[in-house]
């Protein structure tokens, strides 16, 4: 048996950032069901067969598919990761939530379809501009508070990833005042006084796929006392980009937050 054949060739994503990854391998002829998520590259969902949301996948569908391996995320994919694994189907949930686990995602998807001299030169070029913007931002004068929103009903925020990204750019984040826990129910703010009286400098938002509300968010009671809100520091982050624990959040989503916090930063010297 040679090497090459033990690689998976018929590979269901459940989630979006594996989809981008295969991509950048240069492996996307052996992905053959995705996410309706999965939006990276930008064409992806006319050449693949879409077979599932996050939280719902059709089973028959994907078996019908014939996958050789099946990709999904976290615990909250563990019910279609089950019936899968129960059906004979081979299973890989990753459930890596910060940037270093990113980098190690990209890496063990780089071994499983013999690309790791690939994934490797990614995950370094990943790593070479985190150090850039991390030494930029050191010289950084003011550091602004950040406080980034995944979701309004109940809100949620401090997902690990994105925390680490605003810290990487020079901001001080609203995860470190709190207690978060990893997972979403842990995020959960019961009393958004926290988030008033941490008083954000800027307010990042992306609502998990839904539109943002700005008029919902700055009418809460209080929040016009908020210096984001004040000054009008608040923007919203396309979902696709940084709410999926993969290379986008490392590359797109990077370069956003930091020009955000550079040009907040460069308000402050006027």
């Amino acid at each position: 048996m040679k090497v090459e054949d033990s690689y998976p060739k018929r590979i269901v994503c459940l989630t979006e950032e594996c989809v981008e990854t295969l991509y950048l391998l240069g492996e996307q002829d052996r992905i053959v069901g995705i996410s309706n998520y999965a939006v990276r590259p930008k064409n992806v969902r006319k050449d693949k067969k879409v077979i599932c949301s996050f939280i719902n996948a059709n089973i028959e569908k994907i078996l019908s598919l014939e996958p050789d391996l099946v990709i999904g995320y976290s615990d909250i994919q563990a019910e279609i990761a089950k019936k899968l694994i129960k059906r004979g189907i081979t299973v890989w949930i990753n459930n890596y939530r910060n940037i270093d686990g990113i980098k190690i995602m990209i890496n063990q998807l780089g071994l499983l379809v013999g690309k790791q001299n690939i994934s490797i030169k990614l995950t370094n070029q990943i790593d070479k501009e985190i150090k850039r913007i991390k030494d930029n931002s050191s010289k950084l004068s003011s550091k602004p508070k950040v406080y980034f929103e995944e979701w309004f009903d109940p809100i949620i925020s401090s997902i690990k990833w994105v925390s680490e990204i605003i810290e990487v750019c020079g901001g001080e984040n609203f995860c470190n005042s709190i207690n978060a826990g990893s997972l979403a129910k842990d995020r959960i703010i019961s009393n958004d006084s926290e988030i008033i009286s941490f008083n954000p400098d800027i307010i990042l938002v992306s609502w998990c796929g839904k539109k943002f509300r700005k008029e919902k968010m700055v009418s809460r009671k209080k929040w016009n006392l908020i210096n984001a809100v004040k000054n009008n520091e608040i923007y919203e982050i396309d979902s696709s980009i940084i709410l999926q624990p993969g290379p986008a959040a490392l590359t797109d989503g990077l370069k956003i937050i930091n020009n955000i916090i550079q040009k907040w930063c460069s308000k402050q010297t006027k």
